[in-house]
């Protein structure tokens, strides 16, 4: 809700922005092809917002992997980064806010 709400402000305005939505630990699962609530909203929202991204967490797609004890399979929309921790870093470093849920 927090990355649409911001898109659609800047659109209102006819200004761009730049979303990533980093997804690490437990919230995971909003961007796994087998338990996300949201995959579809998110399919949306990426075909309407070609500057909104969506980046996972390698770290914790593999520590879940390991706990099921089987592949944990990304929606199309999600890219793979090493970690979610040091990718929000980065963002910020970039001058990027961090808005947490």
């Amino acid at each position: 809700n927090n990355a649409k709400n911001i898109a659609e402000h800047f659109k209102a305005k006819g200004e761009t922005v730049a979303i990533e939505l980093v997804a690490y630990g437990p919230g995971l699962h909003m961007l796994r092809s087998d338990t996300s609530p949201v995959k579809d909203r998110i399919s949306v929202m990426s075909l309407e917002n070609p500057n909104m991204t969506f980046a996972a967490c390698g770290n914790t797609q593999a520590n879940q992997a390991k706990a099921e004890n089987k592949p944990v399979t990304l929606i199309s929309e999600a890219k793979v980064t090493p970690s979610g921790v040091v990718r929000l870093m980065e963002l910020q470093k970039q001058g990027y806010a961090y808005i947490r849920p």
